[in-house]
């Protein structure tokens, strides 16, 4: 791949200091996943132009003159992925370098889309930088600050965060727990209005069934369906009923989930599963173990302490033992395979950063845990494409490989189809219509490891 290394590296510098959608580049020589189905088209070439693709057919057909060509050495490129549950950080935590760390972490892992979930403002003005190409990073959609039981005064107080996020121009509302059901149906109420999506947490008072009926767009973490598959009138008792309710697994009744999902399907309520949020935070993993792998050398160590800590603290309760995770877990990926079988759609999602999910790292974990729980590799890369840009109703626009849609790809070594660790190492990616080489991630993310010291 020397040969290819170099010819990337030699492009790079022609083409992703040029100014935004300027370039126009034929990539030939490469296997096409275009994500439209589950085929291959072999040995074909991409054309790029002004950040869209012209073109994709074998190399002979395609009647360009003067274009930089580039042999794509039979490797294999596919539209990328997305993390649809990212918490960017906010510059007061580790200052505004920190948010473009971020970025690149993203970038590095293939990873050329997310929605963040957890707004500030400066999040808008990042985006912003990212679309004028000022700031190399994926394509943001940005949630605002959170509606929860503390930030929602009142009925009337929350209408007014929802038209106020709304003017700002976030792209979507998170909810988190504490609403009661007033509080919660004047947001869902005013967010329809105003037209803006909304999801998160289920809160307890609401419950599963309310937010669905009212138009949850994303139910985040597969939460508020242990709730509702408890026996009626049972009682939760927050103090021993652990995170999320787990300990409460045992009481489960799995005939009631039939009829969530038919509510699921009829409300067009999409899942943001994030299984590898609990395998690590709620795991039993232990928190030792998971400090010293190799993707937490690229946060700083003041970030991993404290997820350490944040952990450890449970871990010395006795809140994470094997005897009482296994079981929630185990419930957790039985239902993320019982919803995605029967059709509720599902978008790729880890939550990162979080809890030992590195940006970037953490969305291969995650494609490792839906496929331990048993969705084909063609659904998996679907939930990291396709299925998110139909949330947001932009089907076609991007998450595809066609004539018209964006120029976002990865290329990679091997048929993702058929081998998901490839994707873990980009040789290339494309962004806004700008080719940035394997050379090129591997600099930066050395370069990140290298600020926090940790080798």
């Amino acid at each position: 791949m020397k040969t290819f290394k170099l010819l990337l590296s030699l492009a790079f510098l022609a083409l992703f200091f040029a100014p935004a959608f300027s370039q126009e580049l034929l990539i030939n020589h490469v296997n096409v996943v275009t994500m439209l189905d589950d085929k291959v088209l072999e040995d074909h070439a991409i054309y790029v132009k002004d950040g869209m693709i012209v073109q994709i057919a074998p190399e002979a057909e395609i009647s360009v003159s003067g274009v930089q060509r580039m042999d794509g050495q039979r490797m294999y490129v596919f539209p990328g992925l997305a993390e649809f549950h990212a918490h960017l950080p906010n510059p007061d935590q580790f200052g505004p370098e920190f948010q473009e760390e971020v970025l690149w972490l993203y970038l590095a892992n293939g990873v050329l889309r997310i929605r963040s979930m957890l707004g500030h403002e400066s999040h808008l003005a990042l985006k912003e930088k990212v679309e004028k190409g000022e700031v190399p990073g994926p394509r943001m959609f940005i949630s605002g600050p959170s509606l929860n039981g503390s930030s929602v005064a009142d009925p009337e107080s929350g209408r007014q965060m929802v038209r106020e996020q709304k003017a700002a121009g976030y792209d979507h509302l998170k909810l988190h727990p504490g609403l009661d059901t007033p509080k919660f149906l004047a947001i869902a109420d005013e967010a329809k209005k105003v037209g803006i999506y909304y999801g998160g947490h289920v809160s307890l008072d609401v419950g599963l069934v309310t937010s669905v009926k009212n138009g949850y767009r994303s139910v985040e973490h597969i939460d508020g369906f242990l709730e509702a598959m408890l026996p009626d009138g049972t009682t939760i008792d927050p103090t021993v009923s652990g995170p999320f309710n787990m300990n409460l697994v045992g009481q489960v009744d799995q005939a009631k989930l039939a009829g969530l999902i038919q509510l699921c399907l009829e409300s067009k309520t999409w899942i943001a599963p994030t299984m590898t949020l609990f395998e690590r935070y709620f795991g039993f993993q232990p928190a030792h173990e998971l400090r010293q792998q190799p993707e937490m050398a690229f946060l700083p160590g003041l970030m991993v302490t404290q997820w350490y800590n944040t952990k450890s603290q449970l871990e010395g309760n006795g809140v994470l033992t094997e005897a009482k995770v296994k079981p929630y877990l185990e419930f957790r990926q039985k239902l993320f395979l019982d919803l995605h079988r029967a059709g509720v759609p599902m978008i790729m999602s880890s939550d990162s950063p979080q809890v030992f999910n590195v940006p970037g790292f953490s969305i291969h974990r995650e494609i490792q845990s839906m496929s331990k729980a048993g969705m084909s590799n063609y659904e998996i890369l679907k939930t990291g494409s396709v299925n998110c840009a139909d949330y947001f109703e932009e089907s076609g626009n991007w998450g595809v490989l066609k004539p018209g849609a964006a120029a976002e790809f990865v290329l990679v070594e091997k048929n993702p189809l058929e081998d998901l660790v490839t994707m873990q190492k980009p040789q290339a990616i494309m962004v806004q219509g700008k080719l940035i080489p394997q050379d090129e991630l591997n600099q930066q993310l050395e370069k990140i490891r290298q600020k926090y010291g940790r080798q």
